[in-house]
């Protein structure tokens, strides 16, 4: 922990002086364009792999960089995703994933999930994408577990749209919706393409989006 706290007391001291001016401009609102949804993982971090600056990305993270279909009793993704849309206004949304998940390993492996019952019921929300993966037998387990990534990026896409304020914002042509795949090792980016259905380069298709 004293690490973290040191990590503080230098951004009081050396950054912060520096940025003043931005973050008083951030004080009393904000005026994010995008909705970035990913996993928790500590080797994912959006505003960093993004070069974004504080007030630019809205985000969202949890295990497995999951969005629950839209219910009769939403959670805090779904109000989240809301107030995203409806408040702020956001005119892109990306669901990323990224390489060797520990969520989506999980469900590739069918590992035990017994001693943690709150996780095993909240990747439920990516049986979809499982039910895809287990239609192929797979000789390689990295292939499976990033195959696995791909397709709940795929699903999460899917459950999004089930959301009102999305669906109208799409209907609109006022929303755009990516699917990226980030590799911790290369740093690349995979991108879900709308016309062929398929990740591509990111860096070489720099304007490929998923809807």
């Amino acid at each position: 922990m004293q690490h973290i706290i040191e990590g503080f007391l230098s951004f009081q001291k050396e950054v912060f002086p520096q940025r003043k001016e931005l973050f008083r401009s951030l004080a009393s609102s904000q005026n994010p364009k995008a909705l970035f949804i990913s996993c928790s993982d500590s080797r994912l971090v959006p505003e960093l792999v993004t070069q974004q600056e504080p007030g630019q990305l809205f985000v969202i993270r949890n295990a497995g960089n999951i969005v629950p279909s839209f219910g009769p009793e939403p959670g805090g993704v779904s109000a989240t995703i809301e107030y995203a849309v409806v408040a702020l206004g956001v005119t892109d949304i990306v669901i990323c994933g990224h390489s060797n998940c520990g969520a989506m390993k999980a469900i590739a492996d069918n590992a035990n999930l017994d001693p943690m019952p709150a996780v095993s019921h909240w990747l439920r929300y990516s049986d979809a994408a499982k039910a895809v993966v287990d239609q192929k037998t797979w000789d390689n387990p990295t292939d499976k577990v990033n195959a696995m990534v791909q397709e709940n990026v795929i699903a999460q896409l899917n459950n999004v749209k089930t959301h009102p304020s999305v669906a109208v914002g799409l209907r609109n042509n006022a929303i755009r919706l990516h699917g990226w795949v980030y590799d911790i090792e290369s740093g690349d980016i995979r991108a879900l393409d709308k016309d062929s259905k398929s990740f591509v380069s990111l860096s070489d298709n720099p304007q490929v989006y998923f809807e």
